[in-house]
């Protein structure tokens, strides 16, 4: 209750130097937060970075441990073809008839065939084990890279939260006890305007006869209204709300207007 009380009372220039007040402290609470706000973005880029790489090696290093293990198991199948081209060998010493030595001589050809594609096999393998390999170091490297520019901008972070962390909060406290001699109304459209501005300024001084938002020029009479602190006034173009300038502290320049030259006629 006591502060509708003390709004009642407060003029109008004095709410209007309130809201400013309150302008610059919240816009020093914006730029701390604009400083502190682009570097966890770049924190969690690189922490996504170095879990993407991290999941690549590990899934390089997985396919490489498929490869050796069908490497393995290929050699494995040319130790068996070879053990049975030498028992078909053997068992040709001892047939029968001319069918049986050509049946056998189809299985050694077989297994020679067999061993033949399975060499292949294990130069693909091994080539494909090399060209992994040689992605894989590029990888770890950059892997590695990454995670110290990681450690320094966690760094760098946790200095600027450190070094700002107390301001900010002096700065919030500072803006909550402004806020208690603005009358809610005036409140709330400060927050409204200051939500759907991009740089967040809902109060801005006059400054070259324009707003300090927009830009857009005001007319005379309605600066001559903003000078006089009678009422509230917006811009019609943007909609923040209005000071003079040396409610903000601008002094502002004006220019000298130079005499005309007198031409001959109006001399004489």
């Amino acid at each position: 209750m006591a502060k509708k009380s003390s709004n009642k009372e407060a003029t109008v220039e004095e709410r209007l130097q309130a809201l400013y007040d309150l302008q610059v402290i919240d816009s020093k609470i914006d730029k701390i937060r604009t400083i502190r706000g682009e570097l966890p973005l770049e924190v969690q880029d690189l922490e996504d970075e170095v879990a993407g790489l991290e999941t690549r090696v590990e899934k390089v290093a997985e396919t490489v441990t498929t490869l050796e293990t069908d490497i393995s198991s290929k050699k494995n199948q040319i130790e068996e073809s070879k053990a049975a081209i030498k028992k078909y060998e053997s068992q040709q010493q001892n047939v029968r008839n001319n069918r049986e030595f050509d049946s056998l001589s189809k299985e050694i050809e077989f297994q020679n065939l067999e061993i033949e594609l399975a060499e292949k096999r294990i130069k693909e393998y091994q080539a494909k084990i090399d060209s992994k390999k040689e992605i894989n170091d590029a990888s770890i490297i950059k892997l590695e890279e990454v995670k110290k520019e990681l450690e320094h901008k966690k760094g760098e972070l946790d200095e600027i939260i450190s070094e700002t962390e107390k301001e900010e909060q002096e700065l919030l406290k500072k803006s909550k006890k402004a806020e208690e001699v603005i009358e809610d109304r005036l409140l709330t459209a400060y927050k409204r305007i200051r939500d759907n501005a991009r740089n967040g300024l809902a109060v801005v001084p006059v400054e070259r006869s324009a707003c300090g938002g927009c830009f857009n020029k005001i007319p005379p009479q309605r600066q001559l209204d903003i000078n006089t602190h009678k009422k509230v006034i917006v811009c019609e173009h943007c909609g923040r709300i209005l000071i003079d300038p040396k409610m903000a502290g601008i002094d502002e320049v004006v220019e000298e207007v130079k005499p005309k030259r007198r031409t001959r006629a109006a001399k004489a």
